[in-house]
């Protein structure tokens, strides 16, 4: 869907009888800030970042957000001419979308309390029961399966391809140090699990999602080959894989307390007219219990990032993540909340309004316990933003 930069921002439609209460945590995309949105859609609690530029970011129950971002003085990926050698990996990894260099976890007035500094992190990050983080790391294949890999766009004549990239999933202590890890090459398979021919070689999966079922195993999503698995934690074995021609780069797979899998199916490169849905799967036999299209179809659609929160209740808190809209959908798929990113900043020298993720904390949620959310603290950012 096309967005005019003229458009409406803030709460646009808000059905107070249908919606389910509670705080938005949104974090634009090229900005210095995390921000807490009341149910009318005003700024409520920020939080400033100095030493990275903020990506993304979740609520701990104590109140703590833990943010993925980028070191300040990272710079913005530099293109590589596509007859020049390729650059090394270290390099290359930092050309990739929702490349981070830190895990920082901040309290609630915005002072580092945790940090986990590497670059090859990247999009997605899970606090785990005992304390430990889950993160995905960028990792280079070994040329003999790289070249096993099927699919993706071929190269042009005289480009140099930099090494094929895959995913480690790593699960790392409160020290830092590395506990637990599995690879996703060894999971997948190069020739049923190719990369979409309209994606180049430089990666096979490029996860995007993780999540834990309530048995303890991890959901993954893989955006370059749409790839959505289960992984048994103890064995590091594949239980369950599903994705294309169902569907067409994916992000955000979470397990639902029934047991399904809840995806934001991002539609791009789909036969016919592209456009996103968000969609429950059994994996037990990969049937569609439930999904949301928009009416027209086209009306919906985000080529990248975004995704979809089950809400108490049984609605949910749907973020469109490239126009930056963020809007909540009855199961009958009725509208009852909707806002518009008016934090737009320019990305490549490109206007963006980028959302990558949005969650919702309901008011008894313990991480909201004792605090003040008040939009009149902020009235002036409200006010310059056209929140007011």
């Amino acid at each position: 869907m096309g967005w005019s930069p003229h458009r409406p921002v803030g709460l646009t439609h808000h059905q107070p009888s249908q919606s389910t209460k509670g705080q938005t945590l949104v974090t634009p995309t090229g900005g210095d800030s995390a921000f807490l949105l009341n149910m009318d859609g005003r700024i409520v609690h920020r939080w400033r970042f100095s030493a990275i530029r903020p990506g993304y970011g979740k609520l701990l129950p104590n109140g703590n957000l833990l943010m993925r971002g980028v070191d300040v003085t990272f710079g913005p990926p530099t293109p590589i001419p596509f007859d020049q050698p390729p650059p090394p990996f270290d390099r290359h990894i930092r050309r990739l979308g929702a490349q981070a260099t830190h895990l920082q976890e901040v309290d609630w007035d915005g002072n580092v309390v945790w940090e986990y500094a590497r670059e090859g992190i990247h999009h997605d990050f899970l606090r785990l029961p005992n304390g430990n983080t889950l993160i995905p790391l960028w990792a280079e294949l070994p040329p003999e399966l790289a070249r096993r890999v099927r699919g993706g766009a071929k190269p042009r004549p005289r480009e140099q391809l930099p090494p094929m990239i895959s995913d480690d999933i790593i699960e790392i202590n409160p020290a830092g140090n590395e506990v637990w890890q599995v690879s996703l090459w060894q999971l997948l398979d190069p020739v049923k699990d190719p990369i979409c021919p309209l994606e180049t070689r430089w990666e096979w999966t490029h996860v995007n999602g993780l999540d834990l079922t309530r048995g303890g195993n991890i959901v993954f999503s893989c955006r370059q080959n749409s790839r959505v698995g289960i992984i048994e934690r103890s064995s590091k074995t594949l239980l369950w894989k599903y994705g294309a021609p169902d569907l067409f780069h994916q992000h955000n797979a979470t397990a639902l307390p029934n047991g399904n899998i809840q995806i934001f199916d991002n539609g791009m490169h789909r036969v016919g007219l592209p456009r996103s849905r968000v969609v429950e799967v059994n994996p037990k036999d990969n049937a569609v219990a439930w999904e949301f299209v928009s009416d027209p179809p086209e009306q919906f659609f985000s080529a990248h990032v975004s995704g979809a929160e089950r809400l108490p209740g049984g609605n949910v808190l749907v973020c469109e993540g490239a126009p930056g809209r963020i809007f909540e959908i009855t199961p009958r798929g009725e509208l009852v909340w909707e806002w518009i990113n008016p934090f737009a900043y320019r990305l490549g020298g490109r206007l963006n309004p980028l959302i990558f993720r949005a969650h919702r904390y309901l008011p008894d949620d313990p991480a909201l316990a004792g605090r003040r959310l008040d939009p009149a603290a902020y009235a002036d950012l409200n006010r310059l933003h056209g929140l007011i």
